[in-house]
Formats: C-alpha cells, sequence, structure tokens
C-alpha cells in the first residue's frame, strides 16, 4: 500500500523545485479539481473515484500533489518514450526556449530542418519528406488531405474500432460509437471495414484456420459501399483506443495488395506503435514486413511535447496543392524535443530493449492469465501490452466494472495503468521504453494482488 502520511508527503514535495519556487502560490488538489470543473469542458473526466492530481514525474515515476509516488506503467498515453522529464531532453528544450521559442515555419530554422533530415533517416523505404503539426489528429488530417489530392479520389478506408483523433474528419474515421458522440456530422467519404480482432472475430472464425479473412473483407467493402477507386486505406499497426488489437501476421500484405489494386495509398497511423515501441524497428508497421506511403505520428515523438508528423514519399508530397502552413508545427522547442528522443531511443537502443523486456513482460502477463479468470487476452507487441478483461471466458462477457476495479486496486499499491476497448474492458500498459526487468517485476507483482482484490472467486486455476 501507499503511504499517505504528512511527512512522506512534505519530504517528496520538498523535494520538487517547481513547488519549492512557487511556494505560497499553489493550489490544493480540492482548488485543482473543483476549478477544472468550473473553467473547463467538458466536466472532468478520471480514472478513478477520487481523481489523481498529478504534481511531479522523474522516469518511470510519477508523484500526486499529496506525495504519493506511481510507477507509471501508461506512460501519459503511450507517449512519454524515455521516462518523465528524461535530463539528456529536457536539458535541450531548455536551452532551445532561450535561443528561440518560435518563429512560424513562414522562416526555415536548423531545429526543424535537422529533425526533419533525422526523420528521412529512419522512415522505411522511400518516405522522406514530412509536414509537421502539433498532433496526431492534425497528422492524420494532412495525411488523407494529401492523398485525396494525390490520386484524385475521395474515399478513405478505415478499420472499425479504430481511432484517429478529435477533429471532424478525425472522429468519422474513428469506429466507436463512445467516440463519436459528440460528432454532430461525420466527414464524408469514410467507409470501415471489418477489423483483425481475433480475439472477438467478427466473422466467428479462428486464427489461422480463418485464412485471415478479415483482410479479405476491405476489398468486398470497397466494392459495395466506394466508387471502386480509393484514395487511401488509413490503419493503426496495432489499434491504441481499440484495446491493442493486434492484427495477424499475414494481415497487412494481403490488404496492402488490395489497397493498391483499388488505387489508394497505404496510410499508417503510428501515433501510438511508433519511436521503437513495438520492439527491434523504429515503426509498428515494419513488424508486417509492409513498407506504406505514408506515415503519421505524434505522442511518443517528442516524450511529451505537443507534435504532429506525417511523412511520406517525395512524389506524393508534391502533390500538395494550395497555401499551407501550421502555425506550431516544426516549432524549435518541440522539434528540438523530438530530435532529443529519437537520439536517445537510437544511442540506448530501446527499440532492442522494448523487444528483450517487452518479452519478458509479457511472460508475465501470461502467468497471470494462468492465475486469474478475469484475464481473457493477453496482446500487444514489444512494450505496448494489453490484457482483456471477462467475466466468464466461455461467454467472452466483457467485464467493465472490474476493470476499473483493478485499476482502482493498482493505484492503491502505486501502479498506473490505462484502458480501452469498445467496452471499456481493456487493461492497455506502455511504460517508458528504458524500464528494467525489475520494474516489471514489480508492476506485475501488484497486478496480481490486485487481481486478488477484485475478484477472489476469479483466483486460482483457469481450468474451469
Amino acid at each position: 500500500m501507499i503511504s499517505r502520511g504528512p511527512q512522506q508527503q512534505g519530504r517528496i514535495l520538498q523535494s520538487n523545485p517547481s513547488r519549492k519556487f512557487l511556494a505560497g502560490t499553489v493550489m490544493t488538489k480540492e482548488e485543482i479539481i473543483r476549478k477544472q470543473k468550473q473553467y473547463l469542458f467538458p466536466s472532468i473526466s478520471t480514472y478513478y473515484s477520487d481523481p489523481l492530481v498529478a504534481d511531479h514525474a522523474s522516469m518511470q515515476y510519477l508523484w500526486d500533489l499529496e506525495g504519493n509516488k506511481y510507477l507509471d506503467f501508461f506512460g501519459g498515453i503511450v507517449t512519454i518514450s524515455v521516462g518523465h522529464c528524461n535530463p539528456r531532453v529536457t536539458t535541450k528544450i531548455k536551452a532551445q526556449v532561450d535561443k528561440l521559442q518560435h518563429a512560424s515555419t513562414l522562416f526555415p530554422n536548423e531545429t526543424m530542418v535537422a529533425l526533419a533530415e533525422k526523420l528521412a533517416q529512419i522512415t522505411p523505404g522511400e518516405i522522406s519528406c514530412s509536414f509537421f503539426s502539433n498532433s496526431g489528429t492534425e497528422a492524420n488530417e494532412t495525411a488523407i488531405q494529401l492523398a485525396r489530392m494525390h490520386t484524385g479520389h475521395y474515399e478513405v478506408v478505415a478499420l472499425r474500432h479504430a481511432y484517429s483523433g478529435r477533429s471532424q474528419l478525425a472522429q468519422s474515421l474513428t469506429a466507436h460509437s463512445t467516440w463519436r458522440r459528440s460528432l454532430p456530422v461525420p466527414a464524408q467519404g469514410i467507409v470501415h471495414a471489418l477489423n483483425p480482432y481475433c480475439y472477438r472475430c467478427p466473422l466467428g472464425k479462428t486464427y489461422p484456420e480463418c485464412g485471415v479473412a478479415c483482410a479479405k473483407d476491405v476489398e468486398a467493402v470497397i466494392q459495395t459501399t466506394t466508387s471502386g477507386q480509393i484514395a487511401a486505406f488509413m490503419a493503426e499497426p496495432i489499434q491504441g483506443v481499440g484495446g491493442f488489437i493486434t492484427p495477424p501476421k499475414e494481415y497487412f500484405k494481403i490488404v496492402f495488395k488490395i489497397v493498391k489494386d483499388y488505387g489508394g495509398l497505404f496510410i499508417a497511423d503510428e501515433v501510438q506503435t511508433a519511436w521503437g515501441r513495438t520492439g527491434k524497428r523504429w515503426f509498428g508497421i515494419e513488424q508486417w514486413e509492409v513498407t506504406p506511403d505514408m506515415i503519421t505520428s505524434a505522442k511518443g515523438m517528442a516524450n511529451g511535447a505537443p507534435i504532429g508528423l506525417t511523412t511520406t514519399r517525395p512524389e506524393i508530397a508534391a502533390s500538395f496543392q494550395g497555401l499551407q502552413i501550421s502555425t506550431f508545427g516544426g516549432n524549435p522547442v518541440t522539434s528540438v524535443a523530438a530530435k532529443a528522443t529519437i537520439e536517445v531511443i537510437e544511442e540506448d537502443r530501446l527499440m532492442d530493449n522494448a523487444d528483450t523486456v517487452g518479452s519478458y513482460y509479457r511472460q508475465g502477463l501470461e502467468s497471470l492469465q494462468e492465475k486469474h479468470q478475469l484475464i481473457g487476452d493477453v496482446r500487444g507487441m514489444g512494450l505496448m501490452q494489453a490484457l482483456e478483461l471477462v467475466k466468464n471466458r466461455n461467454s467472452k462477457e466483457p467485464a467493465p466494472q472490474e476493470t476499473t476495479q483493478f485499476m482502482e486496486e493498482c493505484r492503491k499499491r502505486g501502479l498506473l495503468v490505462g484502458k480501452g476497448g469498445l467496452h471499456g474492458n481493456v487493461i492497455r500498459t506502455s511504460p517508458p521504453l528504458n524500464i528494467a526487468k525489475s520494474d516489471v517485476d514489480e508492476a506485475v507483482k501488484v497486478m496480481d494482488e490486485a487481481f486478488a482484490a477484485v475478484s477472489p472467486m476469479h483466483a486460482g486455476s483457469a481450468s474451469r
């Protein structure tokens, strides 16, 4: 259990320079929550019954305002790639703030072109031209806009259970009812094919005997719900908000050929899967041995600094028509943050660490599955791992209430995890890429205790 005594709270908060500097002006937890509800919309949304008010963080740990320390295994929603406030990143950010904070993309600057050059060196195939924006939402908007210009076609195929952002177009690409309720008028020209959700196969089949029939549905959707000529197919290599749904190894090769047969570009939405997250390689789509026409990314690219990336081949980039700028895209500070983050991943071979420690972590999660009946499925890749919780393994009835309870129990014991899935019953974990096996041991131990606390009736043998 986390110690919550006043002595610990005082010791931790005194060790945080930012709070010392602001002594006498710091809001209480209650004030922050009240003002969140009063001045921000929509009304406060939180994972926990008692909101966690974040105060400061360092590498794999985060502290709340009350001084409680947590091992962060969600990383700001798959965003903290190299650890919270990693000094090898923040030192360069601080230096850039004092030199040049903003000038807009109307004026070329060294930081922006240096980042673009670095990306050209690590992106697959001939992808080498980048456009910078502020978020994954904007990156995906730009990709669809460019694909329509390049192909001369309008219609786009996305996948069910996808999540692409919060703008009108991005929400239209998204295929979750919960995320589309704030979408009064969907964007036109978007259709959705079946996704490769092996645990809950929409066709009622079993892999590999299924022959990856879900991939062939992409062609059926094009033939029946489009004009037969598409601008693009967009997919996350591993569906993030969908619950880390991971396709079988053949899936994207089959889909890639279909997309090309119908005149479209293949866009890999790497907002969550890039930068070594899936292990061994820079980009998640490379795990399926497919070279996309375009890649979008954000989140872990700059370790928490706001950034969006759309990158493609030169001839596709040259198709862009009309004027276009992004006021904050390519900002000197975020460009430096991104390049520094990429350099840490590269120098420390963190994509290899994600593979090695990720495999070790996967073994730990599978051992939990053997012990706890609530765990219906374990899936993911590298340091992007998920547990789907069910009330009954035979019926696979989702267990959203138990998922919420599990998260509460993990928090009590000093561990932060995320959730997702259409039914809110998937535990998502995405710790920093530089965690050690000892961090995994701690996380798995906490999860074991949390599962036992959530549903003692499910603990024990998984044979029933």
